[in-house]
């Protein structure tokens, strides 16, 4: 997809403040400071639409972003930040369980990880959580650019058995930094959404074909 236009359109805090133009979601989940605002400017070739944070925990709404007049991106707070109240943490969460249960507009949900690291207890809660209530999710490892290209495999392995990951979601590594797994990961969107199909084709799975892998070159340190 070429990003011709983007938007941030609202910080909605509840479900009458959500868009009513019935636009494709796309949701992005992940622990505070993850990089998913950096995943957002990439994917849309801009530096700061989504406004990154050295604060954890800062989103507190669904930030949307609409790209091309076609879909939305929606932001999710960042989960696992300990110094958010419980009470908080337990609003929140109630919140977005109900946007991702009850949202019909909501396509698929891109489920970030950082691929230096195994997956946190809140991840693994999190992947379950979804594949256990049938949401579609795509499984998006970030800050690839961090590691040696050589242990790339490795870390991928490490995250998809601490998930456990289903082998028919997709999963791609992504580099804000390099724009590593943009193309591929559009391309999982665009599949998922419909995009340039005429209205009423049969839409077709998203498998295996869409994992990305890294090519066989020389590593890099």
């Amino acid at each position: 997809m070429k990003v011709n236009q983007a938007e941030f359109i609202i910080s909605a805090v509840r479900p009458n403040q959500y868009p009513v133009d019935a636009l494709p979601e796309l949701a992005l989940a992940g622990r505070s400071n993850v990089g998913k605002s950096s995943l957002i400017n990439r994917m849309i070739n801009r530096k700061n639409l989504a406004r990154t944070s050295s604060k954890p925990g800062k989103t507190q709404q669904l930030n949307y972003y609409r790209i091309n007049n076609d879909l939305y991106f929606v932001d999710l707070p960042g989960y696992g930040y300990a110094q958010v109240s419980k009470t908080e943490r337990e609003k929140w969460g109630k919140f977005i369980e109900e946007y991702l249960l009850g949202r019909e507009f909501l396509k698929l949900v891109l489920l970030i990880i950082d691929l230096r690291h195994p997956p946190s207890k809140d991840d693994e809660a999190m992947y379950s959580w979804l594949k256990h209530n049938g949401v579609p999710v795509c499984i998006v490892t970030t800050k690839a650019d961090k590691i040696p290209k050589g242990k790339w495999q490795k870390h991928a392995k490490i995250i998809k058995e601490a998930l456990g990951a289903d082998k028919s979601d997709p999963f791609i590594m992504f580099s804000s930094e390099l724009g590593l797994g943009k193309d591929e990961l559009w391309s999982v969107i665009e599949q998922r959404i419909g995009y340039g199909r005429e209205e009423g084709e049969e839409s077709r799975e998203i498998g295996e074909a869409s994992v990305v892998e890294p090519d066989s070159g020389d590593q890099e340190e």
